[in-house]
């Protein structure tokens, strides 16, 4: 009995030095609280504890050109600026030349390899991208493609309740991102799943799997996974919309095997943005039958007359084009609106003020997603 209580004493002192080693390494001790960001009514702060830096500034996505912090007397550097209007924005701080996150901000975006600190302005337009009280489920699901010749990773939201109406079935939407993102592009930078969460929660939206592939057809996965790309060239005629081909004859009939989906065009739509709006319309151009909702976003692509009459022949329920008026692809959403006119092919161009950002993706999807399988 001493024996056995002896080697219990053991192993709690062991977990005890265990934590005390990894608690060492923050150094807690006479540390201040900072506070970064801060927003309060129409103003801003930000913070940083740098006792040590001889400059700091700041810059952010909103801001023109870097703005400077002053050092308090504790140490820490801080400056107020007017507070944008409410969206998402990214920022960090310079310091002594070198450009750092802010530490005392845990929220981050993803965007390629670069991770950037994130400052929510509340307010109507970006309402929907907070946390909803009815969550859905985010997961990571694995397909072999004989098309890319790999094993190949794509993210999946479904929707709050999945789990617990086991008879119940669900339209899906194919959402695609643009170039240099990846599977996770939508639900880091896009806020995907607070969105739909939001405006499931809600009732403005109707219950739906979300379907979030890699866009790259080199790739396995998000480069944070640190695979290996394919040596398969894709500039040979004879790979030529491979991607686009492995979606619509791999990812879709992968999704209907593994989840409870309706499996009908009726259920199923397809948006994107900037490259994956491109991969929107040659989906839709390959395959005029499959999606019966389609969303192309400051798209990077076009259709002619031949093939927007075929999405009409198939019955096309709704057409969202959208683009931001300073987008450098603006004029190509408005020679896909005058042809989608000429057609006669019933559609929505939505216009939006700004350029080629997620502030633009985002407003889209909160903006489509309420439209998509309603019935007549």
């Amino acid at each position: 009995m001493r024996k056995i209580l002896l080697i219990a004493a053991i192993a709690v002192l062991t977990g005890t030095s265990a934590m005390s080693q990894e608690l060492t390494n923050f150094n807690f001790r006479g540390r201040q609280r900072v506070v970064s960001p801060q927003v309060e009514g129409d103003k801003v702060t930000f913070r940083l504890s740098a006792n040590h830096a001889n400059a700091v500034n700041l810059t952010g996505n909103w801001l023109r050109g870097a703005v400077v912090l002053q050092k308090g007397t504790d140490g820490i550097w801080s400056v107020t600026v007017d507070a944008p209007s409410p969206e998402i924005y990214t920022y960090n701080f310079v310091v002594d030349g070198v450009s750092i996150n802010d530490p005392h901000n845990f929220m981050v975006q993803r965007d390629g390899t670069r991770y950037l600190n994130m400052l929510f302005v509340p307010g109507e337009r970006s309402e929907n991208y907070f946390e909803a009280n009815q969550r859905g489920t985010v997961a990571y699901k694995w397909y072999d493609s004989e098309i890319l010749k790999m094993n190949r990773r794509l993210t999946v939201y479904t929707p709050y309740g999945y789990e617990k109406n086991s008879r119940t079935k669900y339209p899906v939407l194919y959402l695609l991102h643009g170039a240099g993102g990846d599977e996770e592009a939508w639900t880091s930078m896009g806020r995907a799943a607070q969105i739909l969460d939001n405006l499931i929660e809600k009732g403005l939206a109707e219950p739906m799997i979300v379907v979030m592939p890699n866009g790259n057809p080199s790739q396995q996965a998000a480069q944070t996974l640190g695979l290996p790309t394919s040596n398969l060239n894709f500039r040979d005629p004879a790979l030529q919309n491979a991607y686009v081909k492995s979606l619509c004859e791999e990812i879709v009939p992968f999704i209907e095997k593994e989840y409870r989906v309706l499996a009908k065009p009726e259920s199923r739509a397809i948006a994107g943005l900037s490259m994956g709006g491109g991969h929107t319309i040659t989906a839709t151009n390959l395959y005029p039958d499959m999606f019966d909702w389609i969303c192309p976003l400051s798209a990077a692509g076009n259709s002619t007359a031949e093939q927007i009459n075929a999405l009409k022949k198939a019955g096309v329920r709704l057409y969202f084009l959208a683009c931001g008026t300073d987008d450098f692809l603006w004029e190509g959403s408005v020679t896909l609106d005058k042809t989608l006119t000429e057609c006669g092919l019933d559609h929505v161009f939505f216009k939006s003020d700004g350029g080629h950002v997620w502030a633009n993706w985002r407003y889209y999807l909160n903006s489509f997603a309420p439209l998509l399988f309603k019935q007549e």
